[in-house]
């Protein structure tokens, strides 16, 4: 039997068609920018990302230019290099959609109904909750009860030996982690005994606090795998410490507790009001801000201590600042009478804390911006380039890639503590590559309608636990040559990065 080669090649054309249609590959079409498959089905380029996300850009940077495309778990990710160009993503909001990444990544982790008001479970709008309680009228209460809760936890007797004149050893990691959970923790769900001043009492609501605590780092641990899409049965220890934290949650709880902020409150009665989510899916929720409450705030908070420890000059301009705003307001450092307070007006005029915030931070953040195509478009960018788009493809920006740019940060490895402070010791706001001044130069909070509603708070509470800490304490580092821990990849992309290690050190109150 005679077969044509026109056949033959009808065939071989089909097979390879089905075969890319299976394995998901993509052929790169006229105007696109350039691709790369990856050889796992499916995973694509998902383990050489996931490896060191910051090597792995910058190679396909060399090797393609400032866009390209790779496939990542499934989806088709567009990664964007240029800084300049920053600005022609975040403007998209007609073309881009910010919300549905997020509400499935939630939905999937905390195992709580959607949250995207187009799929009917909910009218809340979420992001409007979030601005109206953790900014502008509602931040001067948080403050308040933030700083009251930090001086309790900080020099409560189990922080403390009982004589002052002896060292305590903690690791950083692990003494910040106490007093910042806890702290934040009553900050935002309140105390279910306050008001009971007996030790029995006292006792009962410290483990309450603590048992939310142990609960919160098994959960958290398994936290990027989840986001990755594996299921949390998968993880046994996890998905019990979850459903734990979600059934100190359920309104019924919530609400015989006292001092509750105005977030969970707001979001309980919208809960019950707009949605029509079960019990156990409200609690869920509320979990789901806890862990973003704190899971980039506890490392931040970390390495801001850390570096500040490390360097001497960091310390002392950091002392001197942190002194003068409590002169000059006649407050006096007492430990026995712990009731130092720091208006948001002080907070916001303490430039050297701030850059010693952000300085950190910036080592430190390796957060992924993203946004998913509502349907085929043009982008258009910086250097009058346009590249298509295709619906439901994801645009990325991965700032880390800005904060390590030696054209931006002179040798941008080393740790400076006035990097953000101009030649007047004020905050400095101009940075330039090239020669022009940069629009992004500092994103560890993401970018536009995406950027963490909470992040004033978050600069708040740490200003306000290093204000503490400095006034209280002295501190040593065991080591006074110890490295710098490496950064834990494996949370790549979700925030701030944990250290690999803690760091032993040692702290005792301060002669008055």
């Amino acid at each position: 039997m005679v077969i044509s080669v026109a056949l033959i090649w009808a065939v071989v054309v089909g097979l390879c068609c089905c075969l890319w249609l299976v394995l998901g590959i993509r052929r790169r079409q006229p105007g696109e920018p350039p691709v790369e498959n990856g050889w796992i089905p499916y995973m694509g380029c998902a383990l050489q990302f996931g490896a060191n996300p910051l090597e792995f850009l910058r190679s396909r940077q060399k090797k393609f230019g400032h866009i390209f495309t790779c496939k990542i778990a499934g989806c088709f990710v567009h990664f964007l290099c240029d800084p300049f160009s920053y600005h022609s993503v975040i403007r998209q909001g007609r073309h881009l959609d910010w919300k549905k990444f997020h509400f499935a990544a939630s939905a999937k982790a905390f195992g709580h109904e959607s949250m995207d008001p187009s799929h009917g479970h909910t009218t809340e709008n979420l992001h409007q909750t979030f601005l109206k309680t953790l900014q502008g009228d509602a931040l001067p209460s948080l403050i308040e009860n933030m700083m009251e809760n930090l001086q309790s936890v900080m020099l409560q007797s189990n922080m403390l030996k009982s004589s002052s004149s002896e060292w305590e050893v903690d690791g950083i990691f692990a003494f910040c982690y106490k007093i910042m959970f806890e702290s934040g923790y009553l900050t935002l769900f309140g105390k279910e005994l306050d008001g009971d001043k007996t030790v029995a009492r006292q006792q009962a609501e410290k483990a309450l606090v603590l048992n939310a605590l142990e609960n919160f780092k098994e959960f958290d641990k398994i936290f990027p795998a989840l986001v990755a899409g594996l299921p949390i049965h998968v993880f046994k220890s996890g998905h019990s410490a979850r459903e734990n934290l979600a059934k100190t949650m359920l309104h019924e709880k919530l609400s015989k507790r006292t001092k509750i902020s105005d977030l969970i409150s707001l979001r309980m009665q919208l809960n019950d009001s707009l949605s029509t989510f079960n019990e156990l899916s409200k609690a869920r929720t509320h979990v789901a801000i806890l862990w973003a409450s704190q899971a980039n705030t506890l490392p931040a908070t970390f390495w801001t201590l850390f570096y500040l420890i490390r360097c001497p000059a960091a310390m002392k301009a950091a002392t001197e600042e942190v002194k003068n705003v409590f002169e000059s307001s006649n407050q006096k450092v007492d430990p026995k009478d712990p009731k130092l307070v720091l208006t948001r007006e002080q907070l916001d005029n303490m430039p050297v804390l701030d850059s010693i915030i952000k300085e950190a931070m910036r080592l430190s953040s390796a957060s992924l911006n993203v946004r998913v195509a509502k349907g085929d478009f043009l982008l258009h960018l910086d250097n009058m380039e346009s590249y298509r788009i295709r619906k439901d493809d994801v645009i990325a920006l991965y700032p880390q890639m800005l904060h390590f740019d030696p054209e931006i940060y002179e040798d941008p490895l080393t740790y400076k503590y006035d990097r953000f402070l101009d030649e007047k010791g004020q905050e400095k706001t101009c940075f330039y590559r090239g020669g022009r001044r940069l629009r992004y130069y500092y994103m560890p909070f993401g970018s536009g309608v995406t950027k963490c509603p909470g992040r004033f708070f978050a600069v708040h509470e740490i200003k306000q636990f290093l204000s503490l800490v400095l006034s209280y304490f002295e501190m040593e580092l065991l080591n006074s040559e110890v490295k710098v821990p490496p950064l834990d990849q494996s949370r790549a992309g979700l925030g701030i990065l944990q250290p690999t290690y803690d760091v032993d050190f040692k702290y005792r109150l301060k002669t008055q």
